[in-house]
C-alpha cells in the first residue's frame, strides 16, 4: 500500500494530555501506548505484556486507571489523559515518588510508573487505605522484582501509615 493510502486510513484524533490539547494522526485501532510512546514521546508507560495483565502501561484516562495497550487511539478522542510524566508536582504525589525510592518500592523500573499511578489513583480517592485496599488497588499492576511489600510499605508509608504491616 502506498504510503497516500496509508495516511487516508488514519485519523485525526485529539485529545488533553497531561493539560496540553494534542492532535495525532492515527489508525483508529492503533494503541494508545504507541501513540503516547511513539507520536509524543511520552515514554513513562513501559509495554509489559501488552495483554493488559501487568499494569505497564497504566494511565488515567478521564479520571480511570486504565491499561493503554488495550485501549485504541480513537477511544481517547476528547479524553483527558493523564501519563506518569503529568502527575502533578503536588505534596502527596512528590511524597508517593520520595515513599517508592526511601522504602525500595523502584527496582527495575518496569512496572514503577504503573504502580504510582495506581496508587496516586487509590491515595486520592482514599488518603488513608489499609493493607487490604492498597493491595486491592494495585491488583492490575504485577512486579517480577520487589516481591510487592516494599511497594506496599511505600504506600503506607505516603499515607501516612508507620508500615503496611501495622495497618
Amino acid at each position: 500500500m502506498s504510503s497516500s493510502g496509508e495516511d487516508r486510513s488514519k485519523s485525526e484524533i485529539s485529545f488533553t494530555v497531561n493539560g496540553e490539547q494534542k492532535t495525532v494522526l492515527a489508525f483508529p485501532m492503533e494503541r494508545l501506548l504507541d501513540v503516547l510512546r511513539l507520536q509524543l514521546g511520552l515514554t513513562g508507560a513501559k509495554e509489559g505484556c501488552g495483554e493488559g495483565e501487568c499494569g505497564s502501561c497504566s494511565l488515567l484516562m478521564d479520571g480511570t486507571l486504565v491499561n493503554s495497550c488495550l485501549v485504541p487511539a480513537l477511544q481517547a478522542q476528547g479524553a483527558s489523559i493523564v501519563t506518569i510524566e503529568g502527575l502533578d508536582a503536588s505534596a502527596g504525589s512528590q511524597r508517593l515518588q520520595e515513599a517508592f525510592l526511601e522504602c525500595g518500592g523502584a527496582q527495575c523500573g518496569i512496572c514503577t510508573p504503573g504502580m504510582i499511578l495506581a496508587a496516586s489513583h487509590l491515595l486520592n480517592k482514599n488518603p488513608r487505605p489499609t493493607l487490604e485496599e492498597i493491595k486491592e488497588g494495585l491488583s492490575g499492576n504485577l512486579c517480577r522484582c520487589t516481591g510487592y511489600l516494599q511497594i506496599f510499605e511505600a504506600i503506607a508509608t505516603a499515607a501516612g501509615r508507620e508500615t503496611a504491616a501495622s495497618s
